[in-house]
């Protein structure tokens, strides 16, 4: 009787005001809000003392208020208020978008308390009070108030979609029915960390020289917009033939000053509606094909998905995630619309009783190195195993070529800007030292 008061107690209500909780590293009881022909019950809110004078309150749910009242008496606890909790619409949220390092160290904090033994509802208090991004920090709350009611972490993480996806719900989901939290969330932590450093990679790999450009364009600007016309006026007092690159010069000063609204209008104008054809089916497919077929990007790109595809499978298969289901998420995560054709077409033929590999090496996305290893994996029995090899393998790879193509790219930019900036000003040079030849 003791026991079942306890886990009465330990569903339904707190002592001296201390909030439920689940201890972590362990397969989770979780108490769920009874059912009465499909309707929820009423919840009411309590407090009163046991027996012993021991401080009691919390929720208690039920028919109605005399059976709540029934409820309590029958587990010897003697009421001094209740109330029944008005009823709060519980409306699924998107929350914002966060951060992926923010995530990254959300996780690696979580699983560390975890593992040390604080209770999940505590874990979360803290990490809600402590993150500096506000609209994470208002989800973690949110999640902590519903597992905090009874909700599964899983089932209150999935409420908020933007903030945490399909993958980390589905790890979490598989390590709460594992006992294993703390395990999963240590694994996802390093998931997430990879992840962030193997797009901070290709971020790299392309802010160099778009910056480089960006550069160039607006030093161009300013000496077509500024300094040209100048050159131009002092040009026409002299009345003489001009040469033939500085006249052009000249010319793109002048369409500069005079269309420079309307050409920075066009560029907008087409940015965005590359940004919308991409946000089509068909031209989500287009551009992604055309990015992997680019001469040294598409390497790049292309060794990116590898990694991520197989770093995202092996988490999701060493976490206990079905392979069907694993396939699904990893698809929506692949990040390129070819990639995640090539998975999804994996995922029908697995279905149909083939093996991983086979399908894989048909869509001729993959290299024959990842399909081969796939298979061997397979064939072992470790295949969660030997996808994080080949993971380890091509962010590796990703790593060296990122470096080498920053390498290659450094005196080429530099080459480049030197160029477009020196003929400018040679350009303008030119008349005048035909004058001077002319004079000598």
């Amino acid at each position: 009787m003791g026991g079942r008061r306890h886990l009465r107690q330990a569903c339904g209500g707190t002592r001296r005001g201390t909030a439920p909780y689940q201890r972590i590293g362990r397969p989770m009881a979780r108490c769920r809000r009874p059912f009465v022909k499909g309707e929820l019950m009423q919840a009411f809110a309590f407090s009163g003392r046991t027996h012993t004078g021991e401080n009691v309150n919390g929720e208690r749910h039920a028919d109605s208020l005399a059976a709540a009242v029934a409820s309590l008496r029958r587990e010897q606890i003697l009421i001094t208020r209740i109330d029944p909790v008005k009823a709060r619409r519980r409306v699924a949220t998107a929350g914002g978008k966060v951060p992926a390092k923010s995530l990254a160290i959300f996780t690696r904090q979580f699983s560390v308390m975890i593992d040390a033994g604080l209770p999940l509802v505590q874990c979360l208090d803290i990490l809600g009070r402590q993150e500096p991004h506000k609209k994470f920090a208002a989800t973690i709350l949110k999640v902590r108030e519903d597992v905090e009611s009874g909700m599964s972490l899983a089932e209150a993480m999935r409420k908020h979609p933007r903030t945490f996806d399909a993958l980390f719900t589905n790890m979490v989901q598989a390590g709460e029915a594992g006992g294993i939290l703390d395990t999963i969330l240590k694994r996802l932590a390093t998931y997430i960390e990879k992840n962030v450093k193997l797009i901070g990679q290709v971020k790299s790999a392309m802010i160099y020289p778009v910056a480089v450009i960006v550069i160039a364009a607006i030093v161009v600007a300013v000496i077509l917009w500024k300094v040209i016309p100048t050159f131009a006026q002092m040009f026409a007092g002299l009345g003489a033939q001009l040469p033939l690159p500085t006249r052009i010069v000249i010319a793109m000063s002048n369409g500069l000053v005079t269309y420079g609204p309307l050409l920075i209008m066009g560029l907008g104008a087409i940015a965005f509606a590359i940004r919308t054809y991409y946000r089509t089916n068909q031209g989500r497919h287009v551009i992604d094909s055309l990015l992997l077929k680019s001469p040294i990007l598409g390497m790049i790109l292309r060794k990116v998905a590898v990694a991520r595809f197989c770093r995202t499978l092996s988490t999701l298969i060493s976490s206990g995630v079905p392979l069907l289901d694993g396939l699904e998420i990893t698809a929506r995560t692949a990040g390129n619309a070819i990639i995640e054709d090539a998975i999804m077409e994996t995922r029908s033929s697995i279905e149909r009783g083939e093996t991983v590999s086979k399908p894989l090496q048909d869509t001729k996305v993959f290299p024959p190195m990842v399909t081969q290893m796939i298979g061997v994996g397979e064939a072992t029995g470790a295949l969660d195993m030997m996808l994080a090899k080949i993971a380890d393998f091509y962010e590796d790879e990703v790593d060296t070529a990122v470096a080498g193509l920053l390498t290659l790219l450094e005196p080429i930019m530099i080459s480049f800007l030197g160029v477009i900036v020196g003929g400018i000003v040679i350009s303008m040079y030119l008349p005048i030292f035909d004058l001077i030849s002319k004079l000598t």
